[in-house]
């Protein structure tokens, strides 16, 4: 728009001389400088509005960001629980990857890699080098686990801070439990861990803060979205710890992590529903959006109506938008195609009983054999 108000300064400017010039010519067989003076102020108008109308020409100078439009998002894979362990115990696999993470972030036009847990700083610094971004997921792991979920959260935390810091834009999404190892980590990591006991296994809305519309994360969200967050039951709750504002006050957080939103458990603990990173591209929380769309056990009773799906669409079509500010990629098609999850094949685990509705597993490690 700047550049269309000098070309029209430029053009008022010329004009006006030439009309100046023109009646004076004309208006030298005329004694009458009213009639000179109203004359040239019409064509002025004229000329003023020809410029302003859809049809002028207009040069344009805006330079539009490189976006990604082949994103890539790692999802980092975790312990298995006991209880898939038991239904697999022959295999004995390191890690999984509940599978509606994986549809979550395909369903916003990205693909996934996973990202596996036990392994050397080497292995994150290079993955993260060909991501546009990492999701930490929920789920049900310990954060005091050698070589497991926290550890390579903090590798890719501390990895992702350098990359940003150097100008490098590589977005992070914790969800419930990775929403709670993010602040963690930013805490030090130390013990007791910096978070509360709380009990929250229901459908509940999010009460947001005053400034929520100046937010990253909310900025642009469409205003019936917003709506149905604060209205409706619409997000699925499904933890036993949170992060409270004293726990960011605590470890003073307050000036590096922003909080957008609210809930309140099934007991009245107010806890942080939403946060994002104040400079870092890094958003937490502390429900999950995926479960509306892709887990479907009964007795959870998630919330799968039209309205819960439309409004937890926004969160991961958010992050994936994020991550297409973000230009690594592999060295070719080939070595994208080694990595990529459709290597692996997902377990229908909801008919064993499972929670999750199908999983990928990593890394089997063969049945444990006794000593005896």
């Amino acid at each position: 728009m700047r550049a269309r108000s000098v070309v029209q300064n430029i053009a008022f400017c010329l004009l006006n001389d030439g009309v100046h010039i023109i009646l004076l010519r004309w208006m030298s067989a005329v004694d009458s400088w009213c009639v000179m003076l109203m004359m040239k102020g019409a064509l002025l108008l004229t000329v003023v509005y020809l410029l302003r109308c859809e049809g002028a020409v207009v040069v344009r100078t805006e330079e539009h960001p490189v976006v990604n439009d082949r994103p890539i998002i790692g999802v980092l894979s975790q312990e298995q629980s006991m209880y898939l362990h038991t239904k697999y115990p022959e295999e004995n696999y390191t890690s999984y990857i509940a599978a509606s993470y994986v549809k979550d972030v395909e369903s916003s036009g990205a693909r996934v890699v996973p990202i596996l847990i036990g392994k050397d700083r080497s292995y994150y610094e290079e993955l993260l080098g060909k991501l546009n971004g990492v999701l930490i997921p929920g789920g049900a792991t310990y954060f005091n686990q050698s070589n497991g979920y926290a550890d390579a959260g903090q590798h890719i935390y501390e990895i992702a801070q350098q990359m940003n810091d150097a100008g490098d834009y590589f977005p992070i999404f914790g969800t419930c439990l990775g929403f709670e190892l993010l602040i963690i980590l930013a805490s030090g990591r130390g013990y007791p861990e910096n978070r509360i006991r709380c009990y929250s296994y229901s459908n509940i809305p999010l009460d947001f803060t005053k400034d929520v519309h100046s937010s990253k994360m909310f900025k642009e969200a469409p205003e019936d979205v917003l709506y149905l967050l604060e209205n409706e039951d619409v997000t699925v709750n499904a933890h036993q710890f949170c992060i409270v504002d004293e726990n960011l006050i605590s470890h003073n957080l307050t000036h590096d992590w922003r909080v957008t939103s609210y809930s309140n458990d099934d007991n009245g603990v107010r806890f942080i529903a939403t946060v994002e990173h104040t400079r870092y591209p890094f958003y937490g929380v502390q429900f999950h959006p995926e479960k509306s769309s892709f887990e479907w056990k009964l007795s959870k009773k998630y919330a799968h109506s039209i309205n819960a799906v439309k409004s937890n669409r926004y969160f991961m079509d958010f992050f994936v938008k994020e991550c297409r500010k973000n230009l690594h990629s592999f060295a070719s098609q080939a070595e994208e195609n080694q990595y990529v999850i459709y290597n692996y094949e997902p377990k229908f685990t909801g008919v064993l009983g499972s929670a999750y509705h199908q999983c990928y597993f990593f890394e089997p490690r063969g049945a444990v054999t006794s000593t005896k």
